[in-house]
């Protein structure tokens, strides 16, 4: 995330890429996670444990849906930087899906149904953990397929060649002369032949 919030705002911020050393809230209720009692860290860790022991290559879309809900609730309650946040953490989502059979569509909602989603997925004053229900929902409307690999064009023609040419052209001339049939000559068409223009002697000096 780090790398993601560096790339995103390195002409903006001078500190782009380095997590915050303030406690920040927003709005009433449960503040973002602490950093003066490593709360921050123990979210983003909580979200790189359910990021890697996730099989997202093979994973079902109700259960891409429940998990992807559940990390971006973890991230979003850690809101590791003082801005930038938002666009840091829907890269960082659309990192982890590539390497599942779906993709986020981020348009399919607006950003008031984000937003609130993603406020009321906050964990309560004397909780730890975030809540993601509001998030389902949200996370199921964004959740497409990714789309079949483009058709190679060459591919039919391709497949049209090794049909044909299924023997080398060493084992297709194999045997050539064996039963007394000479390989056909090139046609020669008078004097302007290649053969006429260069003789076996070489080029005319």
């Amino acid at each position: 995330m780090k790398a993601i919030h560096r790339h995103l705002f390195q002409d903006v911020y001078e500190w782009a890429g380095e997590y915050r050393t303030v406690n920040m809230s927003k709005g009433p209720g449960r503040e973002f996670g602490r950093v003066d009692n490593g709360e921050v860290d123990r979210y983003l860790s909580e979200v790189h444990q359910i990021a890697t022991s996730t099989d997202w290559a093979s994973i079902s879309r109700d259960d891409f849906i429940a998990t992807s809900a559940t990390v971006f609730a973890y991230v979003n309650q850690a809101h590791p930087f003082r801005e930038g946040n938002g666009r840091t953490s829907k890269q960082f989502m659309h990192d982890l899906a590539e390497g599942s059979p779906f993709q986020f569509e981020f348009d399919r909602v607006t950003p008031e149904q984000w937003n609130q989603a993603s406020a009321m997925s906050r964990p309560d004053l004397d909780k730890h953990a975030p809540d993601p229900t509001s998030l389902v929902p949200i996370f199921h409307a964004i959740s497409v397929e990714k789309p079949a690999p483009a058709a190679d064009p060459l591919a039919e023609v391709r497949a049209v060649i090794s049909g044909d040419y299924q023997r080398s052209p060493k084992e297709a001339t194999r045997g050539a002369g064996r039963s007394g049939q000479q390989p056909p000559q090139a046609r020669r068409s008078g004097p302007g032949s290649m053969s006429d223009r260069f003789p076996a002697g070489g080029l005319e000096k």
